[in-house]
C-alpha cells in the first residue's frame, strides 16, 4: 500500500512537471508567431494543462475503467470552475473579455449539456444502455474541431504586436521541452491510473470517488498553478482562458478520444456531478452581469470556492 501511494505521488509529480514543460515549450512556440495571450490561454495553455487528463483518460479507457474516464473529466471540470477559478479570483479580481462572456463560457455550458444528452441514452431509448459510444466520441471530436476553427478565426482578428523585449527560446530548447513533457505525461498518467485502482480496491471505496477527488485534483494541478500565477501577475486572459478552454477541451477532445478508443459505460450517478458543473457555469455567466460587469470579483470567487467545498462534503458523505 505504501509503495502504491508513493507511485501515485510520483505519477502526479511527472504529470505536473510534464505539463509545465509542455506549456513552456508550446507557449514559446506560439509567441514566436505573435499570438495573443487570450488565444494562448484558450488553446496552447489549455491543451497543455489538459494533457494530464488526456493521458490518464486514454489509459483508463484502454484498460476499461469507465468510472475513472468520467470521474476524472467531470471532477476536473468542477475543480477548474469552482476551486481553481475561485482561488484565482481571490488572489486578484479577474476582468473577463466580452468574447469570453458571450462565446467561450456559453460554449463550455453547451459542452456539458451535450455530454449529458449523449451519455443518458435511456432518456430517449429506455431499453438501451447508458454509454458514450464511438459514434458519440466522433460527435464530440467534430465539435472540438469546430471550436478550434472558432479559435482560428479569433487569431485572425486578434493579432499581437511583437514585443522587442520578449525572450524567445531556441528551437532545440522549445522542442526538447515539448518532447520531454509528453514523455513525462505518459509515464505519470500510467502510474496514476494503476495506483488509483489499487488504492480504491485496498480501502474499499469506489473508483468513481477516487477519480472525482484524488485523480481529478491531481490532473488539475497544472491548471491551478497556471491560473494562480496568471492571476497574481494580472494576466487575466490566461487565468480565465485556461480554465474555460480546459473545460471545453476535456469534454470534446478528451472524452471524444476516450470513447473512440473504447465505448464508455455511463453511471447515472454522474448526473449529479454533471448538473453541478452546468449550474456552476451558469453562475459564472450570471456573475458577469452582477456588480462590475465582465469582472469576477473576490466575493463572487469566494462563492464559487464555498460551493465546491459544499459539493465535496456531499460527495464524500454519499
Amino acid at each position: 500500500m505504501f509503495l502504491t501511494v508513493v507511485l501515485l505521488i510520483l505519477g502526479l509529480v511527472l504529470l505536473i512537471k510534464g505539463a509545465d514543460w509542455l506549456v513552456k515549450g508550446a507557449s514559446s512556440l506560439a509567441r514566436k508567431h505573435n499570438i495573443s495571450e487570450l488565444i494562448i490561454g484558450l488553446t496552447i495553455v489549455a491543451f497543455g494543462t489538459s494533457a494530464p487528463e488526456l493521458v490518464v483518460n486514454t489509459i483508463a479507457s484502454f484498460e476499461n475503467h469507465p468510472d475513472i474516464v468520467f470521474g476524472n473529466i467531470i471532477g476536473s471540470n468542477n475543480i477548474n470552475l469552482f476551486l481553481i477559478l475561485g482561488f484565482a479570483g481571490l488572489i486578484s479580481p479577474l476582468v473577463v473579455q466580452r468574447s469570453t462572456v458571450w462565446k467561450e463560457i456559453p460554449f463550455s455550458l453547451l459542452a456539458a449539456i451535450i455530454l449529458l444528452i449523449l451519455a443518458n441514452d435511456q432518456f430517449i431509448y429506455p431499453s438501451s444502455s447508458n454509454m458514450v459510444s464511438r459514434f458519440d466520441g466522433f460527435i464530440l471530436l467534430v465539435l472540438f474541431i469546430l471550436f478550434l476553427l472558432y479559435i482560428f478565426r479569433q487569431t485572425q482578428k486578434d493579432k499581437k504586436l511583437p514585443n522587442p523585449h520578449q525572450i524567445i527560446m531556441k528551437n532545440w530548447m522549445v522542442w526538447g521541452l515539448i518532447i520531454f513533457g509528453l514523455v513525462a505525461l505518459v509515464i505519470g498518467g500510467k502510474l496514476i491510473v494503476d495506483s488509483a485502482v489499487k488504492i480504491a480496491k485496498a480501502i474499499g471505496i469506489s473508483e468513481k470517488i477516487i477519480s472525482l477527488t484524488v485523480v481529478a485534483l491531481g490532473t488539475s494541478l497544472p491548471e491551478l498553478a497556471t491560473s494562480a500565477v496568471a492571476a497574481y501577475r494580472k494576466n487575466n486572459d490566461i487565468a480565465v482562458g485556461n480554465i474555460i478552454g480546459s473545460n471545453i477541451f476535456n469534454i470534446f477532445l478528451i472524452l471524444g478520444v476516450s470513447a473512440v478508443i473504447r465505448p464508455v459505460p455511463y453511471d447515472l450517478s454522474f448526473n449529479f456531478d454533471l448538473s453541478f458543473l452546468m449550474i456552476g457555469t451558469m453562475v459564472l455567466f450570471i456573475a458577469m452581469f452582477v456588480g462590475e460587469q465582465k469582472k469576477l470579483n473576490r466575493w463572487q470567487a469566494a462563492l464559487l470556492f464555498c460551493l465546491y467545498i459544499g459539493y465535496t462534503i456531499i460527495l464524500l458523505r454519499g
